[in-house]
């Protein structure tokens, strides 16, 4: 991300929605409404995967066992916790059960596992400390490394998305007793202990000082002004030995004065560290055991986006004797430091990170003697010239540049910003693994920066995906996929098993808040969101394959929601902080008889109408957005988040759900353009709407919800136009709260996209969907190709490929191949899945555009790089047939 992560990020949606409809409390709906606690729901299996991203938000927390090769855990601030798996290189998600009612428990402040016994694993979690959060935190344990969990609730609140997030490790087991446990709690809560393996806790009374610091003191919403409070736990482990419970443990408090506390007495009493510096908060505590050494990284703020000063500590346990070891001196900081990790195999290596460089770029910085000379991951040569000890190959997640093209001394990618997590593997001294606000980066070459060479640096994230998404579109052509996300802004996925190679651009917006694609002109595709600068509306003519900035009406603060007619000829626009706007797109005019904030849709056939809804009121406009007039039906939700879509191909036909547990709460239907709307019975709460391919031998739509049918919350599917419902989601796949959207896909019956708050985009299919069996050629010879190359610049271009079936039959799957000439390589591919072996390219189908009609073309695209010569390939063939070219 270029900007720091928003405070409210997990909220996004939450505020205006969520929280604000206690849609953790179920609804009361009207009589007429009730369902019996007996009602029957049938059920589906789905298998169930993620759009791929690769990361997108902040990791804050990683854990490496100590006992354990290879066992690592990372904590994300909205998006669960996640499990090392070595041998495919990816992270295993572990809180996916998190139910709807206990969304908070998806944010982690903090994770522990068990040296002891290594199939132990604790999780404390909570998002936030004030009332966004309606729950209170608890403390997860499981005995399977994380495949499944049981909760001890807590008296408290936790904030995974909390100001001092990266703080920490706030919760650690005893490594000579690992039924004791220690947790810093914020909010004036103190330190709290468990004597059963987290089975209880009770608050350690003798502990002196629940912290002091507050970002914000006169932040009134609860969220910068919370106490910060006991922050990390670390024991030394060199003491008590033998004789059941650790000795000496250090804690470290939100406070400037008195930041370090020790017991020496296995817990019973704590007294602050003498001697220690003053001023700042310690992130980070480490304990070198074997030389004696407390290592500590100070900054003058919490962060993890704030933090102008900083120092690095070391402190002799044995003299009581402080050292300031700090990399670079106080007065030529800009930045606090808080990333901080030993290496276990050479203990006198030590690293540490200025989380809070965020121009031109984060800093690490190395000692390979307990701190005495240091280090830099990068330097300057002759500013704004920078020498670098790494390189960095980001081609497995290529949005990570950001479509950057920065000037000296700034670079792209950047090694991260908010890099408060970094570990060193305590079996590997070469291998380091560090979280940033967007991703997970590491190292298995670390050796090379001690001996003069470059370190390579890559993403390490692969599994781990952590979006907030707000909007979701399936066209009926073109890529399957289009996102509306927040802190990256979105991405088009030709292809959900890849990532893709850019989010959208031109402009980058900080959030997607809606998107919509033209019905009948899938093509035609518009966006709105929020952004630092610039536009808030952006337009595409190519399926989102590229845009361009649109015009603001004046006033524009926000993206509010946007769409576009059927025809892809006409947009209706509702941006925060002006009116409904109608227009082209270069210029706007304020629409008549629709409030502001209204949220907005198209009707899918009539290309003149555009519908609006807001506070229990439905609008229409039959001119093209230009005027609205109210619609008589009554019995709409009045309050909390109200979600509509119009049905692809029926005038009229909509489809209304949300509400609040304060009035009306449940899922309506209109047929007459929302003259009248009938609330299903069936259906107790719903919050999102979409609707996907119809069922083999259905007239209607597959209409699916996230909802709460038959006393059950989940993700269900009708293919009756609502009569009946099947839950498709299970207790093992809940992804906290789904509230924000949901789409099936026209292409694939039985295939849905679900929203999450920090998981990303996840999509499933029946587990037991027929695969229609395809060839992989014509079978008959006959084909011919078009390759046109479209652009080109320095290293690289881009080209287009059209593949024609000019046999006597249709094709039910293809494989194109081809031989690169001059030595070009492929880089990224859309609308088909690319390879490349040598010189030879294959391009296959993508299931939705496998069948190709006799005399039909289906096309693709992909970009590459090449040295100098960029000639075009002479041969081409289809499933093993030489095609010709034209």
């Amino acid at each position: 991300m270029r900007r720091p992560r928003s405070p409210l990020a997990g909220v996004l949606a939450l505020v205006a929605g969520l929280l604000t409809s206690g849609a953790a409390t179920a609804a009361t709906p009207p009589p007429d409404a009730r369902m019996s606690a007996a009602t029957s729901v049938a059920a589906d299996t789905y298998t169930w995967k993620n759009a791929r991203v690769d990361g997108g938000g902040f990791v804050p927390g990683i854990v490496f066992n100590r006992s354990e090769k290879n066992l690592a855990y990372a904590r994300t601030d909205i998006g669960g916790a996640y499990r090392w798996d070595q041998a495919a290189k990816r992270w295993t998600p572990l809180l996916d059960s998190v139910g709807w009612d206990d969304w908070g428990h998806t944010g982690v402040a903090s994770l522990a596992s068990d040296t002891v016994d290594p199939d132990r694993v604790y999780a404390a979690v909570g998002t936030y400390t004030n009332d966004w959060d309606p729950g209170n935190g608890a403390v997860l344990r499981s005995a399977d490394r994380g495949a499944t969990w049981q909760k001890a609730d807590l008296p408290f609140k936790l904030g995974g998305n909390m100001p001092g997030r990266g703080m920490g490790e706030r919760l650690a087991v005893d490594p000579h007793d690992n039924k004791v446990l220690y947790l810093g709690a914020p909010s004036g809560k103190g330190l709290w202990r468990s004597t059963d393996a987290g089975v209880t806790w009770s608050q350690v009374t003798s502990f002196p000082n629940p912290g002091t610091y507050r970002q914000d003191p006169s932040d009134a919403s609860g969220y910068a002004s919370d106490l910060q409070g006991v922050v990390w736990v670390t024991f030394d482990e060199s003491t008590g030995a033998g004789t059941g419970r650790t000795r000496t443990i250090y804690a470290g408090v939100a406070d400037k004065d008195n930041a370090v506390y020790r017991s020496t007495d296995a817990g019973a009493t704590w007294q602050r560290l003498p001697g220690q510096p003053t001023g700042y908060l310690a992130h980070k505590g480490v304990l070198d055991a074997e030389n004696g050494y407390l290592y500590l990284a100070y900054s003058d703020t919490g962060g993890p986006y704030d933090g102008g000063k900083g120092q690095v500590w070391r402190y002799a346990t044995g003299t009581g004797a402080w050292t300031d070891i700090s990399p670079v001196a106080e007065a030529d900081t800009s930045y606090g430091f808080s990333g901080l990790t030993v290496d276990r195999r050479h203990p006198g290596t030590v690293m540490v990170s200025g989380y809070s460089s965020w121009w031109p770029d984060t800093l690490i910085f190395r000692s390979t003697d307990s701190g005495g000379t240091w280090t830099k991951a990068w330097d300057y040569s002759a500013y704004p010239q920078r020498a670098n000890r790494y390189t960095m190959d980001v081609s497995s997640v290529p949005w990570l540049t950001w479509g950057a093209d920065p000037a000296p001394p700034e670079q792209t990618p950047k090694l991260g910003w908010m890099t408060e997590a970094l570990e060193i593997d305590p079996f590997d001294s070469d291998r380091m693994m560090y979280g940033t606000g967007a991703t997970i980066y590491g190292s298995e070459d670390l050796g090379a920066w001690d001996s003069g060479g470059k370190i390579t640096i890559t993403p390490m994230v692969k599994g781990l995906e952590e979006t907030a998404v707000n909007d979701l579109a399936s066209p009926p052509s073109g890529a399957p996929l289009l996102s509306a996300l927040g802190d990256i802004g979105g991405f088009r996925h030709t292809d959900l098993t890849k990532v893709p190679s850019m989010m959208f651009t031109s402009p980058n917006f900080t959030t997607t808040t809606s998107l919509d694609f033209a019905e009948s002109k899938p093509a035609s595709t518009v966006r709105a969101g929020n952004a630092d600068a610039g536009a808030h509306v952006s337009f595409s003519s190519d399926n989102g394959a590229t845009w361009h900035a649109g015009s603001d009406p004046a006033g524009v603060t926000g993206g509010g929601t946007v769409a576009v007619s059927a025809d892809g000829g006409r947009y209706v626009w509702s941006p925060e902080g002006a009116g409904v706007q109608t227009g082209s797109g270069s210029s706007w005019t304020a629409a008549s008889g629709v409030p502001a904030g209204a949220v907005v849709e198209s009707d899918r056939a009539d290309a003149d109408t555009f519908y609006a809804f807001k506070s229990g009121t439905f609008y229409a406009s039959s001119d093209g957005g230009a005027t609205f007039a109210a619609k008589a039906s009554s019995g709409l939700p009045t309050d909390g988040p109200v979600r509509f879509k119009a049905v692809p191909g029926a005038k009229g036909d909509i489809w209304l759900a949300g509400g609040s547990a304060q009035g009306a709460y449940g899922l309506w239907h209109s047929t007459d353009g929302g003259a009248t709307f009938t609330r299903l019975a069936n259906v107790t709460e719903a919050d999102t709407v979409g609707f996907g391919r119809a069922a083999p031998g259905a007239r209607y739509q597959t209409v699916f919800t996230s909802a709460k049918i038959g006393g059950v919350r989940g993700i269900f599917r009708s293919t009756d136009a609502g009569a009946s419902w099947t839950r498709i989601n299970d207790d093992a796949h809940q992804w906290g709260w789904t509230g924000a959207a949901i789409t099936g896909d026209p292409r694939v019956y039985g295939r849905v996209y679900v929203s999450t708050n920090g998981r990303g985009v996840v999509y499933g299919d029946p587990a037991d969907t027929p695969t229609e069996p395809g060839d992989g050629g014509p079978g008959e010879a006959g084909c011919s190709v078009a390759y046109k190359v479209t652009n080109a610049w320095p290293g690289g271009f881009q080209a287009e490929v059209t593949v024609t079936d000019t046999g006597p039959s249709a094709w039910n799957g293809w494989s194109l191949a081809w031989t690169f000439p001059s030595g070009q390589r492929l880089a990224q591919a859309w609308n088909a899945e690319a390879s490349q072996s040598g010189a030879v390219v294959t391009a296959k189908d993508v299931g939705w555009n496998a069948k190709v009609a006799s005399g039909s073309s289906v096309s693709f695209g992909f970009t590459g790089t090449r040295a100098s010569a960029n000639a075009s390939p002479a041969v081409f063939t289809v499933g093993g047939e030489e095609c010709g070219v034209g």
